[in-house]
């Protein structure tokens, strides 16, 4: 089954590369792809016997357990995301922003489906965001909680180390995720190697451990422990944490790439550890305190404490680089406010740094560390954002699957019926945990869910008073044009979200400079609901008369928006030609005044001023040249 909307399949990046070529980007997949679902292992099956939950590991428990990981593995993260979600590219993009545009596609434009989509793909994204400050913190701690294993006062080091190794790693990614990724990068297939060679040592001392593949465990688990028993998957989930994250990079390097390194690599891996584990606590029952160190042979214990360091890094530099990604999705989609973006790569245009980004998780995940303390304590927080997103993922999917699927919905669509059952399973099993740690993650889902529908509707209002008083361009140019002002030497663009009104800049630019430039073009940037736009779109231009134009430029939601080269590339497709030297940018820069019984509630208002003001300016969002932009204010009230 090949993908229907995307030409490429899904996998584009390794259609252009021989066998030779699909092997190293399969390499590369492992090292980036699978960080944060491949150190699981630390702190899963241990979680799952804390007394939170109240289980003995004895062996029927322990069988149970392991089987319901098995399953879990492979209807949540093979069978959903890996087989079924990531043939729902868009344009050979993933994520939750890209399969909510998708989905979008499928309604009727401005219908209450449509933004009913838009308001479930938005609180999902808040949800990521969740997610991705505690993956680091978890991470992490639980590396380091293996000195404890090696030397018990060496405990009081832990935190201390944790929060020098967060800041190291958050400090780095000024010098992009590419240079990062060749430091760390191969380590991630000597962690996976590592994590396969234990469990099959420990595996062979007790190896009816693997019986547990056997589903009737699962089953004999929920039937020994009745209705209460799917509280239990609150644990279960920590085994497929960075399933959506596998979906979201999927863009980075093809789907055929991240599916042969999931199938015969990272599974098997991931699945032999964890059997390891169970064996080990067969054996051991005791072993429960911390059966991945435990399992470690005494003398590679402090290596394989570096080892399991270095890969919970990678994990995290993968999930701050899918922020950064998430992030620039939501500025083009117009969720959020513009932000300073940094390119750490002339060669790839998806390496990027947000600064404002990095130092705010940056401080949210050292917060996390000195509050909670340790893994367990933060594996109750673990868990409630992520089994939210996977059962938004799973209702975009069934939208999309039933209008562009038609061949394939006749399975796909019973196939959702069961991954939202589970989905709801998982969670109610971590709802159980809100009290103890889940709400926050929770919170700050809710928090980000705000502002970014405050930030939607905020420019939807803005955009409605400024056209209030706007004058139609068709009828305001002739009248000009009567008694034409002094026209002077280049080329004026004046920078407008309404083709059909004039812009302020222009109006003040009269009004004050009482001058018209040879030549005036009104610019409209335009965000498409695909990650990058054709060529064949990406711009177009209409001569209105007298020297006037109209020039629409196109971006995909992927991209990051370079205005002048844009239109540089105009001349070279045979269209006008633009002098970066006598070209001068004229930008309205409206001050928001919150009014109350107006708009959105007064506090809403209130919070999109103070967004709208921290906003990057477009010098930097467009690519603008500082010294060929004029910015023109006006007091607009909401």
């Amino acid at each position: 089954m090949s993908s229907p909307n995307n030409p490429r399949n899904g996998h584009g990046a390794a259609g252009a590369h021989g066998r030779k070529g699909l092997a190293g980007l399969v390499v590369a997949a492992v090292g980036v792809v699978f960080g944060d679902i491949g150190t699981s292992p630390l702190y899963t099956l241990r979680e799952a016997f804390s007394p939170h939950y109240g289980l003995v590991a004895n062996h029927d428990t322990v069988l149970g357990i392991l089987s319901l990981v098995f399953w879990a593995l492979m209807i949540v993260v093979t069978l959903k995301y890996v087989t079924i979600i990531m043939r729902a590219d868009n344009e050979g993009e993933g994520g939750i922003m890209a399969l909510m545009a998708l989905a979008q596609r499928t309604l009727p434009k401005g219908s209450k489906s449509a933004y009913g989509v838009g308001i479930l793909g938005v609180f999902g994204a808040a949800l990521f965001f969740g997610d991705g400050v505690i993956t680091p913190a978890i991470s992490v701690l639980s590396a380091l909680e293996g000195l404890e294993v090696v030397a018990p006062q060496l405990g009081r080091w832990v935190v201390p180390l944790t929060v020098v190794v967060l800041v190291a790693l958050f400090a780095a990614q000024r010098f992009g995720t590419e240079k990062v990724g060749k430091v760390f990068g191969p380590i991630t297939g000597i962690w996976f190697i590592t994590l396969a060679v234990l469990g099959v040592v420990n595996i062979l001392h007790e190896p009816e451990v693997l019986s547990a593949i056997n589903p009737w465990w699962a089953v004999n688990f929920f039937a020994t422990h009745s209705w209460h028993g799917i509280f239990i998957l609150g644990a279960v989930v920590l085994a497929v944490t960075g399933g959506e994250a596998i979906y979201t990079d999927m863009g980075h390097f093809g789907a055929k790439p991240v599916r042969y390194g999931w199938y015969y690599f990272v599974l098997p891996s991931l699945m032999l550890n964890y059997l390891g584990q169970g064996a080990l606590v067969l054996e051991d029952p005791a072993a429960i305190a911390n059966p991945f160190y435990i399992g470690v042979p005494e003398w590679g214990r402090v290596p394989m404490i570096v080892l399991a360091t270095a890969a919970t890094v990678i994990a995290s530099q993968a999930v701050i680089t899918g922020a950064f990604s998430v992030t620039r999705q939501a500025m083009q989609l117009g969720y959020i406010p513009r932000m300073s973006t940094k390119h750490t790569s002339s060669d790839t245009i998806g390496q990027i740094y947000i600064p404002s980004v990095n130092w705010m998780m940056m401080i949210v995940v050292i917060l996390l560390v000195l509050t909670f303390g340790s893994s367990s304590a933060l594996a109750t927080a673990y868990g409630i954002s992520v089994s939210g997103t996977m059962l938004i993922d799973t209702l975009l999917l069934a939208l999309v699957a039933r209008a562009l699927w038609p061949r394939w919905r006749w399975w796909v669509l019973p196939l959702c019926v069961v991954f939202l059952v589970g989905d709801i399973a998982f969670v109610i099993a971590n709802g159980a945990k809100i009290l103890q740690g889940g709400w926050f993650p929770l919170v700050l889902g809710i928090v980000l869910f705000t502002m970014l529908r405050t930030w939607r509707r905020g420019r939807k209002l803005l955009r409605e008073e400024v056209q209030k008083g706007g004058i139609q361009l068709d009828s305001f140019l002739p009248g000009l044009m009567l008694a034409p002002p002094v026209r002077v030497p280049g080329t004026a663009i004046f920078m407008t979200a309404d083709k059909g009104v004039v812009p302020h800049a222009l109006m003040h630019n009269l009004k004050h400079n009482k001058v018209l430039h040879e030549r005036n073009v009104f610019l409209t940037v335009e965000t498409l609901a695909v990650p990058y736009a054709p060529s064949d779109k990406r711009l177009k231009i209409s001569e209105i008369g007298d020297d006037f134009y109209r020039v629409l430029i196109r971006f995909g939601f992927m991209e990051t928006p370079d205005v002048p080269l844009a239109l540089m590339r105009s001349c070279d497709a045979g269209g006008v030609y633009f002098d970066p030297m006598e070209t001068t940018y004229f930008a309205s820069r409206e001050t928001v005044v919150a009014i109350a019984h107006r708009g959105m509630p007064f506090w809403r208002d209130r919070l999109f001023g103070f967004m709208h003001r921290n906003a990057a300016p477009a010098t930097g969002f467009f690519r603008i040249p500082g010294n060929r932009l004029v910015e023109l204010g006006a007091q607009v009230e909401i």
